[in-house]
């Protein structure tokens, strides 16, 4: 938990093995007993920050039927309990804070880069089958472009998640993401909602 803190906070390129060491109390032995090198060590964590982010951001969707409330579901979860209500990630999303290093990280570690970009475009592909299945069932308008709402979606997380690691504003976090549940909401079929 603390290397997931650390790489949070101060990126991938910014942690070093010592910050990891002195974070968490291990010696140096006791460290690479378990990983062969830092981005070994940035894999396990990679994969840790994912299964805590699906664990966290996609609560509470089963129990939701609307796939436009299940994409409000996921953008409040992001907001209320990733973002503004874990001590895990000081630093905001660790895969945003991480990306934000690309150009360098894609030079130095690209599976790393590759990695994190996979996951991006996986989490976008979600966005839209939710706006896909949406459309089939009538409760967006026909002529939405799933695939550029599932873009501004994606973006506009990205935009408020940066924002909120550089100004930890819980009020302008909520802002952001307030607006981004409000685009997604104007996509609704208004007439189907009131004739149901």
């Amino acid at each position: 938990m603390e290397s997931i803190r650390l790489f949070s906070a101060k990126g991938y390129l910014n942690t070093s093995i010592n910050d990891v060491m002195e974070a968490s109390g291990t010696s140096k032995g006791g460290l690479y007993n378990h990983f062969r090198n830092k981005g070994e060590l940035f894999s396990a964590v990679l994969e840790e920050s994912r299964r805590r982010w699906r664990e966290i951001n996609l609560a509470g969707l089963d129990g939701i039927d609307s796939p436009i409330g299940k994409i409000i579901r996921i953008l409040e979860n992001y907001r209320d309990r990733y973002l503004a209500g874990s001590s895990d990630v000081p630093g905001g999303c660790i895969f945003v804070r991480v990306s934000l290093e690309s150009s360098d990280l894609a030079d130095q570690w690209p599976e790393i880069a590759r990695e994190i970009s996979e996951g991006f475009d996986r989490f976008k592909v979600m966005i839209r089958r939710y706006l896909d299945h949406a459309k089939s069932t009538g409760e967006i308008k026909t002529g939405v472009d799933t695939a550029e709402t599932a873009d501004m979606v994606f973006s506009s997380m990205m935009g408020a998640s940066v924002m909120y690691s550089m100004d930890k504003s819980g009020e302008n976090l909520n802002g952001n993401i307030t607006s981004i549940i409000r685009f997604v909401d104007s996509k609704r079929n208004r007439f189907r909602k009131e004739a149901s």
